[in-house]
């Protein structure tokens, strides 16, 4: 059960815990997994930190516990699945055999290098470090994470353009002020979300484009964790927009000149691609065939799913499934692991491409 520190759940993150619960309760994760479960699946992660989150923690969902990381990866190969790399992906899904399971972190956090990489180590397990390029430099956006911050420190938040004035006073209205706005500004442009969150920024005392420097691996950082043969670095972006929201032109350079930095930075070639947000509303067709004709050997979104053996044809158009701070429980892995979710969540659909 959740502790006093611990901050409630969403209508909808109980509804996928209930879910989670169910099919441990039935077993569904080992009778319907055989239907439900692909060739194998792309693990995605973001912090990898200590400690539990505060009453207000509205990105909670994205870090996870060193000891969660290292209970996933114990199950992962307790229930049969060989961890490889991926750059063995793409002959893997074409040719079968033993299902698989890749590790990918998104962004470039310092505490992938402080906390997870030595699990990591310890298990022998590769992983991919999706790097944005402004985070590395220090500067660029982390928006969801300002937006947190500033929330966090005002009263009351008001957004004019979205008509919204809300009370923040305590833990619960400040929560459901996050996800007012978030959910407001996450449905128009995105230069309007960051203007927007740069004056909330400014309302609490604190400059936009500052937390990079704190929370992300510059690139001597980086370089110093290359030295482990178990990294790979693929590309998360210039400055980690929502690609679909933008024009082909802005898209194309987002994602061909942030992989050209981090080839140049860390001295080795760069084939892998993480898009932004990665749902459909931030990477659609046309970015699937930019990372194509730029010449990636895959490319992931966070649309949610494992992999089959279609996907060996649209290998820019990856599925992953997220490990969320929200669930760090065997019930909830061990029905990720299965696909059983998914049937509902997909629809029956093993692939979503377009």
């Amino acid at each position: 059960m959740p502790g006093p520190e611990t901050p409630p759940l969403s209508r909808r993150h109980r509804l996928f815990a209930a879910g989670f619960r169910a099919i441990a309760a039935s077993r569904a994760d080992l009778w319907l997994g055989p239907l439900a479960r692909g060739r194998g699946l792309i693990l995605t992660f973001h912090h990898v930190r200590p400690g539990a989150p505060g009453t207000y923690a509205p990105n909670a969902l994205l870090a996870i516990t060193p000891d969660f990381l290292d209970r996933t990866l114990a199950m992962v190969r307790r229930r049969g699945f060989e961890i490889i790399g991926l750059d063995a992906l793409p002959e893997r899904l074409a040719g079968g055999g033993r299902p698989f399971v890749v590790l990918t972190f998104d962004d470039g956090y310092r505490d992938n290098a402080a906390h997870a990489a030595p699990i990591l180590r310890r298990h022998g397990a590769p992983w991919t470090l999706f790097v944005t390029s402004d985070f590395a430099d220090g500067r660029g956006r982390l928006w969801w994470l300002e937006l947190e911050v500033a929330i966090g420190r005002l009263d009351r938040v008001r957004v004019p353009e979205a008509g919204l004035d809300l009370p923040a006073r305590d833990a619960a209205g400040k929560s459901s002020a996050f996800e007012a706005v978030y959910r407001a500004l996450r449905a128009g442009p995105e230069e309007r979300l960051l203007a927007v969150i740069a004056d909330l920024c400014a309302q609490a005392g604190f400059a936009p484009g500052r937390m990079a420097g704190d929370l992300c691996l510059g690139w001597s950082d980086l370089r110093d964790l290359g030295r482990d043969p178990l990294v790979t670095f693929g590309a998360h972006t210039i400055g980690h927009p929502m690609l679909a929201k933008h024009g082909a032109a802005a898209a194309r350079r987002e994602i061909g000149e942030g992989r050209a930095r981090i080839a140049a930075e860390l001295g080795r070639p760069v084939t892998h691609l993480s898009y932004p947000v990665g749902d459909p509303t931030s990477a659609g067709p046309r970015d699937f065939a930019l990372a194509r004709e730029l010449g990636f050997a895959t490319a992931v979104t966070t649309r949610p799913g494992h992999l089959f053996g279609p996907h060996a044809d649209h290998l820019h158009a990856l599925p992953r499934v997220s490990v969320n701070g929200h669930h760090q429980t065997e019930a909830a892995l061990a029905a990720l692991l299965s696909g059983v979710p998914f049937l509902a969540w997909n629809r029956g659909r093993r692939l979503n491409v377009a």
